[in-house]
Parts: structure tokens; C-alpha cells; sequence
């Protein structure tokens, strides 16, 4: 019984990791840092990836079934580039002038992402909530 506890708390643990990830992106999908030769650099997305078993569970069977975050990926993809002269992140000599570099990241995937991330979170708890019931039946009936 506790392993199935494990396991719904193990996805639960790495939907809040994704969701933080994502809260991350929608934040600062238009940040800019500077490298050393001063260029602008854009925000660099993040995405959570998932690996089966929980390494942190108490039983074998949780150790066995749960979820944990293997990685959290920062994408390292040249960024895109648009004409915008009059942006201070704006590429100032060479071939790009006028060229401001731009995050990868689009607000309406990062939402629906949010949102499947939210959902997956309330599907464990719906599941750690039955299977408390199932665990205070058996003590019932055991008594």
C-alpha cells in the first residue's frame, strides 16, 4: 500500500519541478543577458525531463514504479533573430546590425504545458487521496 503512496507522491514531486520550470520560462521568455564580448544573449529555455523509479522512496515498489527528474534541459539552439533597430539588445555592427536575438520559448505552448503539468498533478493527488481511503477501509476492517 505505501508504495502506491510513494509513487503518486514521486509524480507529484516532478510535476512541481516542471511546473517551476515552466513558471521560469513564461517569466523570462524576454530577458537578455550579455556574453563576455558584450552581445546580447537571450533567455535559454528549460524543459524537465522525466525518468522512471523514484531513487528516494521508502519501499522497493516505490523505488520500482514512482517518477524522478532525470534532467532539467536547457536548450542550447542558436537563437533567432529579428529586425528591430531601435531595441537596445539590438546587434550594433557586423552582418546582424539591427538584429536583436530572441528566446525560443512561445508563451502559448509554455501555457498549455502549465496546464498539462497542473493536471498530471491533480490526477496524483486524486490518486495519493484514494489510495489513503483505501488504506483507512482495510484498518476498518481490521479492527
Amino acid at each position: 500500500m505505501y508504495g502506491a503512496l510513494d509513487i503518486s507522491v514521486s509524480g507529484m514531486i516532478a510535476q512541481r519541478t516542471r511546473l517551476e520550470s515552466i513558471a521560469a520560462n513564461q517569466a523570462n521568455w524576454q530577458s537578455y543577458s550579455r556574453d563576455a564580448e558584450g552581445n546580447p544573449v537571450p533567455y535559454q529555455s528549460r524543459r524537465v525531463l522525466f525518468a522512471p523509479g523514484d531513487p528516494t522512496a521508502r519501499t522497493a515498489a516505490g523505488r520500482r514504479g514512482g517518477v524522478h527528474v532525470a534532467q532539467i534541459q536547457i536548450n542550447n539552439a542558436p537563437p533567432s533573430l529579428r529586425y528591430d533597430p531601435s531595441n537596445p539588445f539590438a546587434y550594433q555592427t557586423g552582418e546582424r546590425k539591427g538584429y536583436v536575438p530572441v528566446s525560443d520559448i512561445n508563451p502559448v505552448l509554455e501555457s498549455i504545458n502549465a496546464m498539462e503539468a497542473a493536471r498530471s498533478y491533480e490526477a496524483n493527488i486524486a490518486a495519493a487521496e484514494v489510495t489513503k481511503s483505501m488504506m483507512a477501509q482495510s484498518l476498518r476492517l481490521l479492527a
